[in-house]
């Protein structure tokens, strides 16, 4: 006997969005969710974090991102909505859970998690994000540097780094967010191992999810034909280009080598540094499944489309480009959750019930 129809991972929106799609197929899944409620990792991004996508593009399945659908969402707003989904999904969520290992036997996994009897279900999707685990790039001298050394997930606010010389690594949208929100209360460059792409947030005053989704690129299913994710150019509102041009931050290439409480720039010259934050994301943080066989050497999933190739029932949602562009978004994750247990269910199921419709049009 198995305690549950599917165990899930991760109680954000991939976690989440999982839940719907098993629910709408008339299952009872349960939610693992290590935090204190089901929301992932958005309250403790930083605080002054905007969506890059609107209203309109940033919702899940069965229920609209409330208020103006072309505004740009707060981070706080986010998480309200995040709250707001849970809450009508009807679903076994279980918070302060964290899963520490998984086995796999006859057909069934078996979830251990801290401090808690162990659950059994013949599916399994892992949908626990990346947040947990920050990339951090092999720097040269990295282990000699006398200043502050962060991650972008310990960042929340510029405040404290007041007249700090401050270096952002990264190239993404967060890194240049990051640097040009500090620039107004530091002396900032964001160093960059290539120039930063941008590209306008509203091209012919439509925002560019809206040109994407027109044009099929948005959900286009090419991820598992990508030998590396594409790099995603940063959408530029027409603040950061300018903000740039003006050196506030400046950008330079990548510095050599950092030597105690210096960096050493391509030229040659160095510089004292008070900080370096890197934005320089994240990786799957799919600990618990070590033991199961299911990762590469380099700790990344063995799937195809999200589905596992080494465990049948096994499948991800939430990964970068597991599917498409969107996979890894708050639009995106909800149609992967749909094709992933759509192939994980027999052959004939079809779905049988309908959850957070209700609360669509509230």
């Amino acid at each position: 006997m198995n305690d549950h129809d599917a165990i899930i991972v991760g109680g954000g929106q991939a976690g989440l969005a999982a839940a719907h799609a098993l629910r709408t197929r008339g299952l009872r899944p349960v939610i693992l969710e290590a935090g204190a409620e089901p929301v992932g990792s958005w309250p403790r991004y930083y605080d002054s974090l905007t969506l890059f996508s609107p209203a309109r593009y940033s919702s899940l399945p069965g229920l609209a991102f409330p208020g103006d659908p072309e505004r740009y969402p707060y981070r706080d707003e986010v998480v309200d909505y995040l709250r707001r989904y849970a809450s009508c999904l009807d679903t076994d969520i279980r918070t302060g859970h964290h899963a520490e290992t998984v086995t796999h036997d006859d057909g069934v996994f078996t979830m251990h998690t801290a401090g808690e009897p162990a659950l059994t279900a013949p599916i399994l999707i892992a949908a626990s994000g990346g947040f947990s685990r920050p990339y951090l790039p092999a720097l040269s001298g990295m282990d000699t540097f006398t200043g502050t050394l962060l991650h972008s997930s310990d960042y929340r606010s510029p405040g404290s780094f007041a007249e700090q010389r401050v270096v952002v690594v990264g190239a993404g949208n967060s890194a240049v967010q990051i640097a040009t929100e500090l620039a107004a209360h530091a002396r900032v460059t964001l160093a960059t191992r290539a120039p930063v792409k941008f590209a306008p947030q509203r091209p012919f005053g439509k925002d560019v999810h809206f040109w994407s989704a027109a044009v099929g690129f948005d959900h286009l299913p090419i991820g598992h034909l990508l030998k590396k994710p594409l790099t995603s150019p940063v959408n530029d509102p027409g603040i950061y280009t300018t903000a740039i041009r003006q050196g506030r931050p400046d950008q330079r290439r990548m510095f050599t080598t950092i030597d105690g409480d210096t960096v050493v720039w391509p030229d040659g010259t160095r510089e004292h540094v008070d900080t370096i934050l890197l934005a320089t994301g994240f990786r799957p943080g799919l600990s618990y499944l070590d033991g199961l066989g299911a990762l590469a050497p380099d700790d990344r999933p063995l799937h195809d489309r999200g589905l596992s190739t080494t465990h049948p029932g096994l499948a991800y949602v939430g990964l970068e480009w597991q599917r498409s562009f969107a996979s890894a978004t708050l639009r995106g994750v909800g149609r992967d959750a749909h094709y992933v247990t759509k192939r994980l269910l027999p052959t004939g199921s079809s779905p049988r019930a309908k959850c957070c419709q209700s609360a669509s049009a509230r």
